[in-house]
């Protein structure tokens, strides 16, 4: 006879398939951000990029969550501001570091919150992630190791992507806890956090430059760019993102986004001709073994 909590558990674990393919889907569209954003940063430079991909998100989902951000409580909002502010800082530090170092190692190295991402959602409740979540982020972590070429080869570049791997991992554990019980919706989130940025990345553009700067001289294939960015890499993947994690844990996203360098890696090289070496495939392997160690222990435990 089965046990009622164990039928439980695996209605529970079914229910969360959809929110991981979900997850895993857009782990595919970041990947391809990387060589996007690298050849978009040829006509634009990083906060003119984020103003400009952040401006459009902001407006899509400002405009479909009208009726509900007019009705929202103050205390929703600001709360969904701080989690934009978290995300603009994970844009500066990504895209800024994207310009100097290559796609493949952004898009590995970013991966890096597979490991920041278990030990702070377990650190906050005072427990250790279980053993395999452990060694899956180790072997993960051991895989970009290769994969980047060694700490002597990492950059500035390298240290503002790792910087934003972190903010990654907050940004997922800050989001679980913030707006778990609260009652704005995805759409609205996303467009609260949308608005943050683009209004972050203005403020810095002025302080830095002058409005000038936002004039950019580019031919459609920059704003075609532009728009995929915004319209898959952020609408669409923040939007996932910001369900996703109401529906199933921050370390399941956690794990699930770090297969984003595996895309990322194979379509910078496909798209820009990265090179790909015997340490870079059997990195990549690493992840993957790494990251699914890591899925299969949160799930059990889970």
């Amino acid at each position: 006879m089965t046990h009622p909590s164990g039928t439980m558990a695996r209605t529970v674990q079914r229910s969360t398939l959809p929110a991981d393919a979900a997850v895993l889907a857009i782990a595919v569209v970041w990947g391809a951000s990387y060589p996007v954003t690298k050849s978009a940063l040829a006509y634009a430079p990083v906060l003119v990029l984020i103003f400009y991909r952040f401006l459009a998100t902001a407006c899509i989902m400002g405009l479909a969550a009208r009726r509900e951000l007019a009705s929202a409580r103050w205390g929703d909002i600001l709360r969904a501001a701080v989690l934009g502010a978290i995300l603009a800082a994970i844009f500066i530090s990504e895209i800024a570091g994207l310009a100097l170092t290559s796609a493949t190692n952004a898009a590995l190295i970013i991966s890096l919150c597979t490991l920041f991402t278990p030990f702070l959602d377990h650190g906050l409740s005072r427990r250790l992630p279980p053993p395999i979540v452990v060694c899956g982020a180790v072997i993960a972590c051991a895989g970009v190791g290769l994969l980047v070429g060694g700490l002597t080869a990492w950059t500035l570049g390298d240290g503002l992507i790792l910087l934003a791997a972190a903010l990654r991992a907050v940004m997922v554990v800050s989001t679980k806890r913030l707006m778990s019980a609260r009652s704005l919706s995805s759409v609205a989130l996303t467009a609260v956090q949308a608005a943050t940025v683009g209004a972050m990345a203005l403020v810095a553009l002025v302080v830095m430059q002058d409005l000038g700067a936002l004039a950019v001289r580019a031919d459609a294939g920059f704003w075609g760019r532009v728009a995929f960015l915004s319209l898959f890499c952020t609408v669409a993947a923040f939007y996932v993102q910001n369900a996703a994690v109401r529906r199933t844990s921050p370390t399941r996203v956690g794990f699930l986004m770090g297969t984003e360098p595996l895309f990322g890696f194979a379509l910078a090289h496909a798209l820009l001709s990265e090179p790909v070496t015997g340490g870079a495939v059997l990195g990549a392997a690493m992840i993957v073994a790494g990251t699914f160690a890591g899925l299969l222990a949160d799930r059990k435990a889970g």
